[in-house]
């Protein structure tokens, strides 16, 4: 299934210059949502131990991969969002700072991850959720997102860890 058709841009949107790609067709669609959730399972990055997802759209799909898969769930969350103890890293954007935490007991040293998003821009916020989970004694299996926008080359920031995508924005 050609799941790019399912895909909406959004010009002007958060602010003028951008094209937003919305997913909200994709997700309306039972045949796009379980073509993309096959897919990404398809992707086979070996043993994995536990889906790590960024919020929010990142869950989406995230969690229905770890059904999929019958493996556990990460939720990465921004700071605040999560009720238990946590483990935090700060990372930097292009004006300011960001962070992402989990759950203190959210995995076991040794145990293979694979991140997902929902889209992959420049790297930044899952360049940090791959060093989180591996400050964590984790393993980084692979980064896999739905949208890859190619031409900010975020895949270069992820580096050594292998990046794949469903759908590839030029």
């Amino acid at each position: 299934m050609d799941l790019a058709s399912f895909l909406r841009d959004v010009p002007d949107f958060p602010k003028p210059g951008i094209v937003f790609k919305d997913i909200s067709p994709l997700l309306a669609s039972p045949a796009a949502l379980h073509a993309a959730t096959d897919q990404l399972a398809a992707l086979d990055f070996g043993q994995i131990d536990k889906i790590g997802a960024i919020e929010s759209n990142g869950f989406l799909f995230g969690f229905l991969l770890a059904m999929k898969l019958g493996v556990g769930f990460i939720p990465v969350r921004k700071p605040g969002k999560l009720p238990w103890k946590t483990n935090r890293i700060e990372y930097v954007l292009e004006y300011g700072t960001d962070a992402l935490e989990i759950h203190q007991d959210a995995l076991r040293a040794g145990e293979r991850v694979l991140l997902i998003d929902d889209l992959l821009a420049t790297g930044g916020t899952m360049g940090a959720a791959c060093k989180l989970i591996e400050s964590c004694g984790g393993i980084v299996v692979g980064c896999a997102f739905v949208i890859e926008l190619d031409f900010l080359k975020g895949r270069e920031k992820l580096s050594p860890h292998r990046c794949e995508a469903l759908v590839h924005v030029p």
